[in-house]
């Protein structure tokens, strides 16, 4: 998926209200900015990820917790 092409799925799961689709993209979207060596624009989009997986119930929740404690932008959530 093409950046442009991730944007307007991202713009069209908000608009769709569909918290599922948010956090995959927003977990791509932060992945691919890991890859490139950009944290600070990674753990942005991971956090968006994981604020969406929480109020969904999802459990990709845990995981994007872990990952952004790790970079020391968040408390963990379990020991």
């Amino acid at each position: 998926m093409e950046r442009a092409e991730l944007d307007h799925a991202l713009l069209q799961a908000h608009e769709d209200k569909d918290s599922a689709a948010l956090v995959r993209l927003y977990t791509l979207a932060g992945d691919r900015a890991e890859a490139a060596g950009d944290i600070n624009a990674a753990c942005f989009y991971l956090t968006h990820a994981f604020v969406f997986a929480l109020e969904a119930g999802l459990p990709e929740a845990r995981e994007l917790n872990r990952r952004l404690a790790e970079r020391g932008r968040a408390h963990p959530l379990e020991p």
